[in-house]
């Protein structure tokens, strides 16, 4: 089995065989001002090691150039639709460029936090009761069913775009509107009271460890996006403080959970602990976690001893296609 942790920590011996590097960065998404974020940190990490890396944004070119400009591979640091849902890993597989991160199923799926959930359900994990509603009345009868409070997100969206925590009727318009302008699939979550905690996994399959463990205390216990982003009130801890066995329990899960969805490369769960039971719950799974400055995954990273620079040189290394085209593929008679 090979040890994830060990070869992140130790350095690249041959920088200039990973050639000619794309940072995908920005996109079209919600998510792009955090993306461009991302792209810069990422860019600058792999330059400082010597990578031959340039940043590449996919709205402004077209993806054809990375084939004609002799681009090697690609670290994807895009965020949200038409980068981490699948569309751009297939176009890469087209375009026989190795890319960061999960494959094309993988990621669409993970991206579709319905489809994640149903699948997790169906192999026994825990997650949330839910609801997909199309209107303001069935977001409603959500309530009725899953009670106070509630969350209504959009379906395929992250950094928390969309969400609203409704504690009453009179919020569902609101918040169905709010998460219908990202998605016209919006989805109602049972809420889960207690500690907030996100766990990044690296490497694939078998081979595949979580990192440390990471406790999220938010003011008024409110993890919203100016709050995962843009301001220092928000406390990660990190070791997590929780029980041994605790921690020992969601990492299995989260490696679990990143299993049953086929990733590969690197991937960030989040869960809630029932403040009563001390039940953990599988909310979601992010293919292509941030990388800014408050960002979780290089942080749990720090507490495993592998650096931000060394996290990114490593996750280039891991960087793969589903498939590879055969040599001689077939042509037309």
């Amino acid at each position: 089995m090979i040890d994830v942790l060990a070869s992140m920590r130790g350095s690249v011996t041959d920088v200039a065989a990973l050639g000619k590097v794309a940072v995908l960065m920005g996109g079209r998404s919600a998510e792009r001002a955090i993306s461009l974020m991302s792209g810069q940190g990422v860019l600058q990490a792999l330059r400082s090691q010597g990578v031959d890396a340039h940043p590449f944004d996919p709205a402004e070119r077209d993806m054809g150039e990375l084939r004609r400009e002799g681009f090697a591979r690609c670290f994807i640091a895009l965020h949200g639709r038409w980068g981490e849902d699948g569309t751009v890993q297939g176009a890469l597989e087209l375009l026989g460029i190795p890319y960061t991160g999960s494959g094309v199923l993988a990621s669409s799926v993970a991206m579709d936090k319905i489809m994640t959930k149903r699948i997790w359900r169906s192999e026994g994990l825990p997650t949330p009761a839910w609801r997909t509603v199309q209107s303001v009345g069935d977001t409603l009868a959500a309530l009725a069913e899953l009670g106070s409070p509630m969350i209504v997100k959009p379906a395929r969206e992250g950094s928390t775009l969309g969400l609203t925590k409704v504690t009453d009727a009179a919020q569902c318009a609101q918040a169905y509107a709010l998460a219908a302008r990202h998605d016209p699939e919006v989805l109602c979550e049972q809420f889960v009271s207690g500690d907030e905690v996100t766990c990044p996994v690296l490497g694939e399959d078998r081979s595949a460890v979580a990192l440390p463990t990471i406790r999220i205390v938010a003011p008024q216990g409110n993890y919203d996006y100016q709050h995962k982003y843009f301001t220092d009130d928000t406390q990660y801890l990190v070791p997590c403080g929780l029980p041994e066995g605790e921690e020992a329990a969601i990492n299995a899960l989260v490696l679990k959970a990143y299993r049953t969805l086929g990733c590969r490369g690197w991937a960030r769960a989040d869960v809630m602990i029932d403040g009563r039971t001390r039940q953990p719950w599988l909310l979601e799974i992010n293919t292509a976690p941030g990388m800014t400055g408050h960002s979780l995954v290089p942080m749990s990273a720090r507490a495993a001893g592998i650096s931000y620079e060394s996290l990114c040189l490593g996750l280039l290394q891991s960087a793969s296609l589903d498939a590879t085209a055969p040599d001689n593929p077939p042509h037309a008679e």
